[in-house]
């Protein structure tokens, strides 16, 4: 069921204390022993490890399941609006399975526009969002309801949603006659990949949920039988993996388990300064110059995983426990993901609606230099040598991931330049992932954040501000956010996009 090998050189110490010790949490883990991190993640973890069941806990959902399938079975345009936890898993899921879901995890808004455009005739949409007070997620929610008025559909017949119960999005949701499919309260969003959460979009997809959780029954039990298979990854990861880690989809047949891990890792350890960051990359030979400690779902790497996805998820949330508990953090809370939501409401409560106009440092072509060099190469240029020998740099774009994903590009660019790790992430979805790590984890990270103008924009009804606004004050709120600890921070904004990222690689290029 799930196979470790690898071309490492690196070793496992079985016999050391530390080993001794994952052993030991592994055993105490598998009685959802609350205490395992300490007592001061006691009273988070008492209500967030029924994960640990979800393999047979989550059957109870299939009757649910059956018959929502069964009354979407005319539509053929999923949209998936959620953040986190709630869309990174369905994501792997519908790639993996090659089944078409738009997954709206963003406020840019000619990403937007691409989903709305769509027949909403032949729409389903799902809503998905643990707390129900998500703002990305209730102004996606909001928007698309009103767009099924406008267009004279009833949005209960269009919409569904997936939500602890009794949460504020729970109750206004079941009042208004919608669908409602509970998850599990006692289930953190980034651990929840087999809970409702990634068994709707799943089933509406057509895929055989049962499937899906017989492959994580048996992986788990596999591991409980024989806990060296997790206590070796957790091992490497903990004691020879150092801050970074990288990991490659590339050869494997699961697009996007590579950012679904990267979340669920990077946001459960980076606090207390401490952490590994993943370090997402195209293949494990980029990043052969670096002493970094490579990942890999089939080919070559350090360690390569090979199971299929459900067992990946039940065995990548194991590790990451048992990481934790090595590093001595709280796998379950995400402090400076609020920290960010905060920053966000506080600008858009000074702005009242409106965001403001700002005048650049610099004007390079279409690109407007928040940050220290007289033109686009030398901004860049300062910014890698304000990088740290042991740090990172990473790039925070907040644009349309599908009409701009030649973005992604610069990461290759930079890391080959700098000779630095580099991180990419598509803002602010990373927000709800990585974001935690860089206020929380090493103090080691410089940014380069990227903005733009968007030739769509959309009013959010019941607010008093648009999608663009929202979008520029969470970039804004995370910039301010970082620049209270006094990070390197460099940004860009792209008057022209296409012209911007092509202006910008080239300029990366000619470091």
């Amino acid at each position: 069921m799930i196979k470790i090998s690898g071309s490492s050189t690196f070793k496992i110490d079985r016999d050391c204390l530390e080993y001794k010790d994952l052993l030991q949490a592994h055993a105490r883990l598998a009685q959802q022993d609350a205490s395992l991190w300490g007592p001061q993640a006691k009273t988070e973890a008492e209500i967030r490890l029924n994960w640990i069941d979800l393999p047979d806990r989550s059957r109870e959902l299939l009757p649910l399941l059956d018959a929502l399938a069964a009354k979407h079975r005319d539509k053929n345009v999923f949209i998936l609006c959620g953040m986190g936890g709630s869309s990174l898993a369905p994501e792997v899921i519908a790639a993996t399975y090659e089944k078409q879901l738009f997954v709206m995890d963003s406020t840019d808004p000619s990403y937007l526009q691409r989903a709305i455009k769509n027949d909403l005739s032949k729409m389903l949409v799902i809503v998905s969002s643990k707390s129900g007070t998500t703002i990305e997620t209730n102004s996606q929610r909001a928007i698309f309801e009103q767009a099924f008025v406008n267009e004279k559909l009833d949005p209960k017949a269009h919409m569904v949603f997936v939500t602890d119960p009794g949460s504020a999005l729970d109750n206004q949701a079941r009042e208004q006659g919608f669908t409602v499919i509970n998850a599990d309260p006692y289930v953190g969003g980034r651990f929840s990949a087999l809970s409702a959460f990634g068994l709707v979009p799943a089933a509406v997809l057509g895929l055989d949920v049962s499937v899906l959780l017989d492959h994580a029954a048996d992986a788990k039990a596999a591991f409980l039988s024989d806990p060296q298979l997790v206590c070796d990854i957790a091992y490497l990861i903990s004691y020879v993996g150092k801050q970074y880690i990288s990991f490659t989809d590339a050869e494997g047949s699961m697009p996007g388990l590579s950012d679904w891990i990267e979340q669920l890792l990077a946001e459960s350890t980076g606090k207390n300064k401490v952490g590994r960051l993943p370090v997402v990359v195209k293949s494990s030979g980029e990043l052969n110059d670096f002493e970094i400690f490579s990942v890999a779902f089939d080919g070559e790497a350090d360690l390569v995983v090979d199971a299929n996805l459900s067992a990946q998820f039940i065995l990548w949330e194991w590790v990451t426990s048992l990481v934790c508990f090595a590093l001595k953090v709280d796998p379950f809370n995400q402090p400076n993901v609020t920290e960010a939501k905060d920053a966000t409401s506080s600008l858009l409560s000074q702005w009242k609606g409106t965001k403001p106009l700002l005048t650049p440092d610099q004007l390079d072509g279409e690109i407007e230099i928040y940050g220290r060099g007289v033109d686009l190469k030398e901004a860049l240029k300062s910014l890698i040598a304000d990088t740290p020998t042991d740090g990172y740099i990473s790039i925070m774009a907040y644009l349309d991931r599908v009409g701009d994903v030649r973005v992604e590009e610069l990461r290759e660019v930079l890391s080959r330049k700098s000779q630095r790790p580099v991180t990419f992430g598509w803002g602010p979805r990373f927000l709800h992932s990585t974001g935690q790590f860089h206020k929380g984890g090493q103090p080691n990270g410089v940014f380069l954040q990227l903005t733009g103008e968007s030739d769509h924009d959309f009013e959010i009804p019941g607010q008093n501000f648009t999608l663009s606004t929202l979008i520029a004050a969470q970039a804004l709120g995370d910039a301010n956010a970082l620049r209270l600890r006094k990070y390197p921070l460099l940004r860009l904004h792209l008057k022209n996009r296409a012209q911007g990222i092509a202006s910008l690689i080239t300029a990366a290029e000619a470091l």
